[in-house]
């Protein structure tokens, strides 16, 4: 019923699982949430995170991204060409990224930062593939990339823009995803650019360990956290949260369909 399409399940302690990813994937289960999207950041988590994906079964679908995170080391940013990430996809593997520019840490890397999104656009219309979008402090050359390299398929994870930016994107053919923040109570402006979005164009994620939504602030995040971030976009639209979890399971079906 739930899809969590943004989680970083390498990066999770599962102290409340016993350490056992088995007894978080039947908490996923009993939490209804039947689809999530491992997330890649660096090539060095490819195994790890490709033994969750042999972890699928009947009740619970885990795919994953590849791809390399805007903050990693300036090296690794150069060295990143779309051959590279082709040669990671398989049959699991449903989209790339997580990639995009982040000048909120360190403005240095402005240059490595372009090069590596625009390696990774390029995969993506290789194979027709969505990309995974972070931008942070850096709105107008997230844009600007978006547009020059022609990007019309992906998401725009972890929204926290203002809508003239939801719009551009959604403009392109990206879809908007939330996270936990919309459920905080310093989130009002987000909320009300939600509101005004169209709904078979929106996502929900954990981007778990990160951002636990209330009620399950200060706590580590994980998928069985994202139907709480359904309910507070559902509470937007005056829907249930299990309604907002079918739509917003159904859209991310028609984003990974776009082109089959």
């Amino acid at each position: 019923m739930f899809t969590d399409t943004h989680c970083h399940l390498t990066y999770l302690k599962l102290a409340n699982h016993d350490h056992d990813p088995q007894n978080l994937l039947n908490a996923m289960k009993t939490a209804k949430v039947s689809r999530a999207m491992a997330i890649m950041c660096h090539f060095d988590e490819f195994s790890d995170i490709d033994a969750w994906v042999a972890r699928s079964d009947d009740e619970l679908n885990i795919g994953m991204s590849v791809g390399i995170h805007p903050c990693q080391d300036v090296n690794v940013l150069q060295s990143v060409t779309a051959d590279k990430l082709l040669s990671l996809v398989g049959d699991k593997v449903w989209a790339f990224g997580e990639t995009g520019l982040d000048y909120h840490w360190d403005d240095s890397k402005k240059g490595a930062q372009k090069h590596s999104f625009a390696e990774h656009i390029y995969a993506s219309q290789s194979v027709k593939k969505p990309i995974i979008v972070h931008t942070r402090n850096a709105y107008h050359d997230t844009l600007d990339l978006l547009k020059s390299e022609q990007c019309e398929h992906g998401i725009i994870h972890c929204f926290t823009e203002d809508y003239a930016f939801a719009k551009t994107a959604l403009d392109r053919g990206l879809y908007i995803s939330f996270s936990g923040i919309i459920s905080f109570n310093k989130s009002q402006d987000l909320r009300n650019v939600a509101k005004k979005l169209p709904l078979d164009r929106i996502l929900i994620e954990t981007d778990s360990p990160y951002l636990a939504p209330v009620p399950k602030r200060g706590r580590d995040n994980e998928p069985t956290f994202v139907p709480y971030v359904a309910k507070a976009l559902a509470d937007i639209f005056n829907k249930t949260a299990e309604e907002m979890g079918e739509i917003t399971s159904a859209n991310f079906d028609n984003l990974l369909n776009q082109y089959h």
